[in-house]
Formats: structure tokens, sequence, C-alpha cells
């Protein structure tokens, strides 16, 4: 797939990044204003998560705007790389967001909790909804454009809504049981910060295995190996390498020809299998074609 063809993509990402921005915005602003107003320290807690998605989502529209531009002399694979490093920075957010919502349930808001208001029950229905309709949105769209960062923001959103419910219940039984259960609200924002950092890392290891070249899943690479076996000419598929670059991966194929063949028609057949490969598995950005001759005839590699 071309620059060309994830353009579009890229752009609904943009879009999508922009209006999670506004929204984050909205709940983090009404969340800690009716948190403190209401008295309880898990629908502020919500509210801090909130704002911490803020700057998740821009990271993430920063990342897709860079990893849009074509390759360069200096990026010649071009700069995919840079989304899967905003893809890091939003787990990165995540952790250090959840450890401050930990702090300061344990620090609490004041020396004695007090009963929420139940106008704190109404602003967690309210981002519960909001924030399922946003990770449903994001989801689909980062499956679509294969888009680690976006993939991030939206579990991002949806650690927000198991926050939210978890701020519910908890406000719920302080409200019930204000006399043996009204602490509950202050453990409610602690286990939001564990919930938080728990997806942080998670997030932040899967975006490390990508920077750190790691191979895609078995079934990818029988793809890859498929498609190249379809070519007319190929006898066998020696090896080969995949590295992540963002949205699409890089391929190194080593192919195994007729030892008898000519460098003329071996390089033919090198080329048909970057077409084809490209061609028929969009989430491969370029193939690099070694032909080798077929039967293990030493003489070395020629590169196509």
């Amino acid at each position: 797939m071309t620059a060309t063809l994830l353009d579009p993509g890229l752009r609904r990402g943009r879009r999508l990044a922009l209006v999670s921005i506004a929204v984050s915005v909205a709940l983090a602003s009404l969340s800690i204003a009716v948190g403190l107003d209401a008295g309880s320290a898990s629908v502020v807690a919500i509210g801090v998560e909130f704002a911490g998605d803020v700057l998740a989502s821009a990271v993430v529209l920063v990342g897709l705007r860079v990893a849009s531009r074509p390759p360069d002399d200096n990026h010649p694979y071009g700069h995919g790389r840079i989304e899967t490093v905003a893809g890091l920075l939003v787990g990165l957010v995540l952790v250090m967001a959840g450890a401050g919502i930990a702090w300061r349930a344990v620090t609490g808001l004041s020396p004695q909790p007090t009963v929420p208001a139940f106008s704190a029950v109404v602003v967690l229905l309210v981002a519960i909804v909001a924030r399922s309709a946003m990770a449903m949105q994001k989801f689909r769209v980062a499956r679509q454009i294969g888009s680690l960062a976006l993939r991030s923001d939206a579990w991002n959103d949806s650690v927000d809504i198991l926050s939210a419910i978890t701020g519910l219940v908890a406000v719920l039984l302080a409200r019930s049981f204000p006399d043996s259960l009204l602490a509950a609200d202050r453990a409610g924002a602690m286990v939001v910060g564990a919930i938080v950092v728990a997806t942080g890392l998670g997030l932040t290891r899967t975006a490390t295995l990508d920077l750190a070249d790691t191979m895609p899943d078995p079934g990818m690479l029988a793809d890859i190996s498929r498609v190249a076996l379809g070519v007319p000419g190929v006898a066998a598929v020696e090896k080969q390498f995949a590295r992540k670059t963002g949205l699409q991966y890089h391929i190194d194929l080593h192919v195994e020809v007729d030892p008898e063949m000519s460098v003329r028609e071996s390089h033919r057949i090198a080329h048909d299998v970057q077409k084809r490969i490209t061609s028929a598995l969009p989430w491969v950005a370029a193939v690099l074609v070694h032909v080798e001759p077929a039967g293990g005839v030493v003489g070395g590699d020629d590169q196509s």
C-alpha cells in the first residue's frame, strides 16, 4: 500500500484524535468540578485521568500527522515509526497518570471522607456513555488503518470506561452505606489508579516490541510465503524477515529459483514477487527480495 492510499485513513485517524481531545477536555473539566463540589475522590480521580487523556490524544494526533509524511533521503523507510513512538508515549502517560491518581487517593482530598452528592453519579454515567462511543469508533478506525497509536488511545478509552464503572460502584456504595462503606469512594479512586497503571504498562510493552523489530505473528509470515510461492519461477522461500515501521511492515525475503536461470529472468521474478506481495497484503509497505539458487548451490546471493 502506498503513502497515497494511506493518507485517507490517516486523515480519519487525525480527525478522530481531534474529536477525542475535545471530548476529554469537556469530561475532565466536568468531572473535576463536580467531583470537588460533590466531595467524591473517585470522580476527581477520573477527572484527572481524563485530563491525562487530553495529552495522550494530542500525542496520537501528532504521531499520525508525522507518520503520513512520505519517505525522504533521511528516512527511506518513511516516518511510520513516529506513530509507534506515539503509542509508547501514550502508554507512559497512562502509567504516570495512574500513579498520580493512586497517590492522590491515598493522601485523600480531605482529612475525613464525605458522602458524595448525587451529581457524582450523574457525571459518571455521562462519562461512561461518552467514552463508550469514542472507544468503539477508535477501535474500528484503528483496525481499518492498522494504527498502534490510535488503538492505544482506544484502549485508553476502554480503561476510562472501566474506571468510571469502578468509580460509580464506589460512589453508590458510599451513598448507600455511609456508616460502614464511606471509605469506598476513596478506595475506588485507588483502584482506578491501579487499572490505569496496568493498562499503560501493557501498551508500553506492545510499542517497545514493535520498536525492537519483533517479528509479526506466524500467520502473517505464512501469508507472505504463500503469496511469494504463487509467483511462477519461485521454487521455495528460504527465509524472511519483517520489521514494523508504523502502520505497515517492511519485508526482507529470500526466494530460491532455478540456478540455471539468467540474471535478467531472476531479476524479473524478484520484481514479480514484490508486486504480488504488496498488492495482496495491504499491511506490507515494501519487499526487498534476495534471489538464491535452488538446491543449495554455493555461490552467494544475487540481490534484486
